[in-house]
């Protein structure tokens, strides 16, 4: 993940802090903490569902309604650490995360576990824009390019590597575990940062808070996913997926205008005119709504269909999270050399053909089979997240350099919300049935199949010739 905010370029840079290599531990923990979370409770799912009685529709909500609140409250997060101060808000968003994960831990019902997960999705929208912003500030040089690589490596992982510890917990102690786990995790970093981080300078930004702005594109996203879940229900043509689609227009509509007026706007719309920065948008969102589906569809197929336990499902994923690191590294080695149309493209055939592989599955498929493919297809998605990064700070100039990687960021945690909404609703059949049927696997995994497709031939025509540069800011997963 990537955050959001650089340091201010006009202000002299602070000395390195003392006890830097402690802090980077540290917030490289938390930051790991935040990606897990996006993908560990898709293993659990099956048992979630099971034990507290969840249908289809309630399950996709605790998945998305993290990311949704995540990305949907990110810049604004950015925001209120420029006013309040980092540190503040990365110890706030720390706290609230912490007992966020304690509650989902403890809820015995699914109202009480959705709302943990909100709760969660919310801290981790304070926190991520002031971790990255803190590791700018706190190293400089070539010890500044080694963290945030470090950081961005977490990034690259963590949602694959959150399948595998998924498993591994829901199998042990029990599901409850994938959050209750945060819970020692973050108090210790609470306990020990504010010991080595120093407190917020006095004189911080007094910018005005995009409030309205952030509430509106949340409502708007909500109000998408909505529709797409409940037409796995009542129909595309039924009244309340029609509406909840419209309403989201409509709000999506409103949000442009109100950020067009407002004087220091959450999202610059004007940036997503531009296009280097609206092709990096477009690759993210696809990239992460592909990959993000892959692992719920592969997840739930393994365990509801081929009736795997939760530790084997888990165990299964772990060449899936190597392949997608090792599509992370090639894409950053190559961009340089190839330039980022001809990666994006590439990728988005391979998973394409990864996805055909899998909408052709079968009664009796052999499980190595289903793996390859899932492996297939999450290598061919990791070249795409470095190449959407690059992409979108290709031509943006150091001055807006966090507020297009902010946007970016912003369409991936959105995307992950928004595929698997789409998934869920065409898996229907396949999710939380009594006798789940492949036909709901196999048409989901053929929906990914032709957006990759698309994604292809858009891509071909969007993304620029030529090469880019790649170190003109943050990015991440």
């Amino acid at each position: 993940m990537s955050a959001i905010r650089h340091p201010d370029h006009t202000e002299a840079p602070a000395p390195p802090l003392p006890r830097r290599w402690l802090v980077l531990a540290l917030l490289c923990t938390a930051q790991a903490m935040l990606i897990i979370d996006i993908t560990v409770v898709n293993i659990a799912l099956p048992t979630i569902g099971a034990e507290l009685r969840l249908d289809r529709e309630a399950l996709t909500w605790i998945v998305t309604g993290y990311t949704l609140v995540f990305g949907g409250l990110m810049l604004l997060g950015g925001r209120l650490a420029d006013l309040f101060g980092r540190r503040r808000m990365l110890l706030t968003g720390l706290a609230l995360f912490t007992a966020a994960s304690l509650a989902a831990g403890l809820a015995q019902t699914g109202p009480v576990l959705l709302g943990g997960r909100l709760a969660q999705g919310l801290g981790a929208a304070l926190m991520a824009p002031a971790i990255l912003s803190t590791v700018t500030t706190a190293f400089h040089g070539a010890e500044r390019n080694r963290a945030l690589g470090l950081l961005s490596a977490i990034a690259g992982g963590g949602a694959a590597l959150g399948v595998l510890i998924g498993g591994v917990l829901t199998a042990g102690p029990g599901w409850q575990w994938i959050f209750y786990i945060n819970v020692p995790i973050g108090a210790l970093i609470l306990a020990v940062l504010p010991t080595v981080l120093p407190a917020d300078p006095a004189g911080a930004q007094r910018e005005r808070v995009d409030v309205p702005g952030a509430l509106l594109v949340t409502a708007a996203t909500a109000s998408l996913i909505f529709g797409l879940v409940r037409a796995g229900d009542d129909g595309w043509g039924s009244a309340t997926t029609l509406g909840a689609l419209a309403a989201a227009v409509v709000l999506y509509a409103v949000f442009a205008l109100v950020e067009r007026r407002t004087a220091a706007p959450l999202m610059r719309v004007a940036l997503l005119a531009r296009r280097t920065v609206v092709t990096g948008a477009f690759l993210m969102l696809m990239a992460t709504a592909l990959l993000i589906s892959f692992f719920f569809l592969g997840s739930l197929y393994l365990q509801d269909f081929a009736e795997y336990s939760a530790l084997r499902t888990g165990l299964l994923f772990l060449p899936v999270a190597v392949a997608t690191t090792i599509g992370a590294q090639l894409a950053a080695n190559l961009i340089g050399r190839l330039g980022p149309k001809p990666i994006a493209v590439a990728g988005m055939v391979l998973a394409a053909a990864a996805s055909g592989w899998l909408a052709m599955l079968e009664d009796g498929s052999r499980t190595v089979a289903v793996v390859a493919g899932l492996a297939l297809g999450a290598f061919a998605l990791g070249t795409l997240f470095i190449t959407a990064n690059a992409t979108a700070l290709s031509r943006v100039g150091p001055q807006e350099a966090g507020v297009a990687s902010g946007m970016v960021t912003t369409f991936h945690e959105l995307g992950g919300s928004v595929g698997v909404a789409v998934m869920s609703t065409v898996a229907a059949a396949s999710i939380g049935a009594s006798v789940p049927q492949l036909t709901g696997f196999t048409d989901a995994f053929l929906v990914c199949a032709v957006a990759s497709g698309v994604a292809a031939l858009i891509a071909l025509v969007l993304v620029p010739a030529g090469k880019v540069e790649t170190g003109g800011g943050p990015h991440g997963h």
